[in-house]
């Protein structure tokens, strides 16, 4: 196994700050999405790249009235692994999630 690559301070500053952004800006789709004021239509048509990295089952159990056995259960029935990311979604997978969910 090969060792993590050695970052000078700033490096791992800056990688820290990066990070911590991105969070951020999930957090903040995730409560856009759970207050309504984004859709999930526009979550898959979304260019962003903080939304195409957000894992598929975090996007569904930010929706209103979607929890945590509800969006593994919709992911098992359209046939989502778990763990899939919202960039790695097929054309079929989108549209079956629009039509089971709405726009």
């Amino acid at each position: 196994m090969t060792s993590p690559p050695s970052l000078t301070p700033e490096q791992r500053e800056a990688a820290l700050a990066k990070a911590a952004a991105a969070r951020a800006a999930r957090a903040e789709i995730k409560a856009r999405l759970k207050m309504g004021s984004l859709t999930l239509a526009e979550v898959l048509a979304s260019d962003d790249v903080n939304i195409h990295k957000m894992k598929v089952l975090a996007m569904l159990e930010s929706l209103p009235k979607v929890g945590k056995v509800k969006a593994r259960r919709i992911m098992d029935e359209i046939g989502i692994a778990e763990n899939r990311r919202i960039q790695g979604l097929g054309a079929q997978q989108r549209t079956a999630l629009l039509d089971r969910l709405g726009g």
